[in-house]
C-alpha cells in the first residue's frame, strides 16, 4: 500500500478499564456496518456462507471491547452479548490495524501469540483466508481516504487527488 507504518503501541490500561464498562452496541454496530459494506464487494457473501447464524466475537484487549455479532439473511448484525461464542479472535487494536492494512497477516499474529483465536477452528480458518484473498489495494483505491474525499466534494476533485498522491493514499 503505501510506506506508512503503524509504530507498535498499546492502549493505556485505564482507557480498557473504562471502554469496558461502557456500552459495546455503538462500536459493535461500527463494525457490522464496515462489514455489511465490504460484503458482497469485497468479501464474497458465497465464501462466508459457514459464518451465517454462528455468534462471533472479536476482543480488543487493549481497549476493553468486546463486540458481538453475527451474519444473518441480510448481512452482519449485532448478535446478544453473553452465552458462548462459535469463534473468538482476540487482539490488540495495534494488531487488529496491522492486519486490516496487511502490515502483518493472521498467522504471523496468531503465531507470535498477539491474535488469539478460540472456538470453531474451522470458522477461525475461514475468517483468516477470507481476509487473506482480499484485494486491499483495490479496497483502498474504492473506499479509501482520498476516494471518499472526491466523492464528498467533487469540485476538490483534482486537489485532493495531488494532495493524497503527495502524502502516499
Amino acid at each position: 500500500m503505501s510506506g506508512f507504518q503503524i509504530p507498535a503501541f498499546t492502549l493505556p490500561a485505564p482507557i480498557a478499564r473504562i471502554a469496558s464498562r461502557l456500552p459495546q452496541q455503538p462500536p459493535t454496530l461500527a463494525l457490522t456496518l464496515a462489514l455489511n459494506l465490504a460484503l458482497g464487494r469485497v468479501l464474497p457473501r458465497e465464501d462466508l456462507e459457514p459464518l451465517t447464524g454462528r455468534h462471533l466475537r472479536m476482543k480488543v484487549r487493549d481497549a476493553g471491547l468486546t463486540l458481538d455479532f453475527t451474519l444473518g439473511p441480510n448481512g452482519f448484525r449485532i448478535a446478544p452479548s453473553g452465552g458462548q461464542p462459535d469463534l473468538t479472535l482476540t487482539a490488540n487494536v495495534r494488531d487488529y490495524l496491522a492486519l486490516a492494512l496487511r502490515e502483518e497477516d493472521a498467522d504471523t499474529l496468531f503465531f507470535g501469540r498477539r491474535l488469539l483465536m478460540e472456538g470453531d477452528t474451522d470458522l477461525g480458518l475461514l475468517v483468516k483466508n477470507t481476509l487473506d484473498a482480499v484485494d486491499w489495494e483495490a479496497l483502498q483505491q474504492e473506499y479509501g481516504p482520498a476516494s471518499l474525499l472526491r466523492r464528498l466534494n467533487p469540485l476538490t476533485r483534482q486537489r485532493i487527488t495531488d494532495r493524497s498522491e503527495a502524502i502516499g493514499f
